[in-house]
């Protein structure tokens, strides 16, 4: 069962920008692209580094540290020194209310599909 919570309101996640949440214990980064929001796991999969930290730039965040990019889609790293990709979660919006389904990871969901 898909359970989808309150993570903040739409107009405190900047358009073209990230806010830090956490949403049942899990730590997440809000990305706005337009008017899709992303959420991904808040923490570079390289350096342990929060993500939300980061600049971002239309559908991907950089870990200001090593200067590894993220597509928020999917948690795919897009260059070097970060390898592995980290985890992205379903969003949806309710009136002005951003909610995020912590339950299911889509990186964790897809691995699996494949094995």
């Amino acid at each position: 069962m898909s359970i989808f919570v309150g993570a903040a309101a739409l107009a405190d996640v900047p358009k073209g920008g990230v806010l830090a949440v956490e949403v049942e214990g899990v730590e997440i980064a809000l990305v706005r692209d337009g008017d899709d929001v992303y959420a991904i796991a808040d923490e570079c999969s390289h350096a342990a580094i929060p993500l939300s930290e980061g600049e971002v730039e239309g559908c991907e965040i950089e870990c200001w540290l090593h200067g590894s990019r993220f597509d928020v889609r999917t948690g795919e790293p897009v260059n070097l020194p970060a390898t592995e990709p980290v985890q992205t979660y379903p969003t949806k919006l309710e009136g002005d209310t951003v909610l995020v389904n912590v339950s299911v990871s889509t990186h964790q969901a897809s691995s699996k599909s494949k094995g």
